[in-house]
């Protein structure tokens, strides 16, 4: 089940401009949940906070553009062609375009996604 967060701003689904936000304070944990809060977005991507209790998951897929995963807590799996990588936090993680990935959380985690939409050159 994905829950997405209530946003406190005048400008839903993005953090207020020219403020300091501590980035794992946008989105909590919740029991046996998948929560998601858009913090940004612009024709040229999106950043969205994720909180995932242990166990939870995104199962495998694949997305047009590149993505970066910034682990802020908790520990974080994540599956690229195949190939698992442990995030700690403060890690980051660049899953290409085009090519199959999967997240998943052994323990209560929170993380950042940024969706690049613009082509590579």
């Amino acid at each position: 089940m994905i829950q997405r967060s209530k946003d406190p701003s005048d400008r839903p689904g993005t953090l207020p401009p020219s403020e300091i936000h501590r980035l794992v304070d946008t989105v909590q944990v919740a029991t046996g949940a998948v929560v998601s809060r858009t913090l940004m977005t612009s024709a040229g991507g999106t950043v969205t906070a994720f909180a995932f209790d242990a166990g939870q998951s995104l199962s495998e897929h694949s997305a047009p553009f590149d993505a970066l995963v910034q682990l802020l807590d908790g520990e974080l799996v994540v599956t690229i062609s195949g190939d698992d990588f442990s995030l700690s936090p403060g890690d980051a993680i660049v899953m290409p375009a085009n090519v199959p990935h999967a997240v998943r959380a052994p323990a209560a985690s929170r993380w950042t996604l940024v969706m690049l939409k613009s082509p590579k050159e």
